[in-house]
């Protein structure tokens, strides 16, 4: 997804959403371990994803902390 379209998402949907992503990342892990990952840029994309979104969930701490 895009950062556009995971801002219009809400605080529940954006953890549920983080749990799904590392639950892939996890998966994608062991098929690495185990040989066969066929995608291994699938991992990066994933670990950006994840990454984009707890920029968000912080963000939206930050500024509910600040008002």
């Amino acid at each position: 997804m895009k950062i556009k379209e995971l801002r219009e998402l809400s605080v529940e949907e954006l953890g549920a959403r983080r749990r799904e992503l590392r639950q892939e990342m996890l998966n994608l892990r062991v098929q690495q371990q185990i040989g066969q990952l066929e995608n291994p840029a699938r991992l990066h994309l994933l670990r950006r994803e994840v990454a984009r979104i707890e920029t968000i969930l912080s963000e939206r701490s930050t500024a509910a902390q600040a008002a």
